[in-house]
């Protein structure tokens, strides 16, 4: 377990792989999971580069969110862990609530953005508000909220090794911080933070995505000034574990492009 102190006056805890001299790059994790699902992205990127999984506050080894936890505060942790790693600017890549709080760093401190990965999200979901109502009511019990949502989130027929580790992801996870999380990311509204967004993005989204639907990452491609879209087929909401060597692929062909012409 590896936990750094932030700013804000708690710790929140991360997964360090690889070194060298290219950018670094940070993962960020959706809603339903932890640091623990970029174990794929982890290991082919840190082959290359240093990568980053942080938890956010209240998830995985972090120290619980405190009352009033935001998706800015998310954010500011994360920005604040990374400066405490002597990570000033990096990749950031986010996936589904990841990608929320990828926007909202990017607003609190563009500088620390080299490029923006953000996959399987929305700049605002039309159905937040219903699904985080529906969040809240599910969240009473977390292990069948895991066992029911999985099929949801997985194309199918879905790989029963994955479909394990994203019930188990799910089913450990705090109520009270999947809570914090569900506000965070499904009552977001951030079109006009993506606006301003002017690094270098990717967005990245499966094409049986039924939760943040290719159709929003359209949307979210159109509002960011020269973003790309690439769609993983045969995947649904995440992406990163359903088909990792083709997510990695096309992140790193992305980022290494980006480094060439920084």
């Amino acid at each position: 377990m590896s936990r750094i102190e932030t700013s804000l006056g708690y710790s929140i805890g991360y997964t360090d792989s690889g070194v060298g001299e290219k950018m670094p790059i940070v993962f960020l994790h959706g809603v339903g999971s932890d640091k623990s699902v970029w174990h794929p992205q982890l290991e082919a990127f840190g082959r290359e580069r240093r990568a980053i999984a942080f938890d956010y506050p209240g998830y995985g080894d972090s120290d619980p969110a405190p009352n009033g936890t935001t998706r800015e505060d998310y954010a500011a942790a994360v920005l604040s862990a990374m400066r405490e790693l002597g990570v000033d600017r990096a990749h950031i890549c986010g996936l589904s609530l990841g990608g929320v709080i990828s926007i909202a760093l990017h607003a609190a401190d563009p500088d620390a953005c080299v490029s923006l990965i953000l996959a399987d999200t929305f700049a605002v979901h039309p159905d937040g508000q219903a699904i985080y109502d529906r969040s809240l009511t599910a969240s009473e019990n977390m292990r069948a909220m895991a066992e029911g949502r999985v099929d949801v989130l997985l194309a199918q027929p879905a790989d029963p090794v994955v479909r394990i580790e994203v019930v188990e992801t799910m089913a450990r996870i705090d109520a009270a911080a999947f809570r914090v999380g569900a506000e965070a990311v499904w009552l977001a509204d951030q079109r006009d933070r993506v606006r301003d967004i002017r690094v270098p993005t990717l967005i990245v989204c499966g094409a049986q995505d039924h939760i943040t639907s290719p159709a929003l990452s359209h949307e979210l491609t159109r509002l960011i000034p020269g973003a790309r879209y690439e769609e993983i087929h045969s995947a649904g909401h995440l992406t990163n574990i359903e088909k990792p060597d083709e997510f990695n692929t096309l992140v790193g062909a992305f980022v290494r492009g980006v480094d060439s012409r920084s």
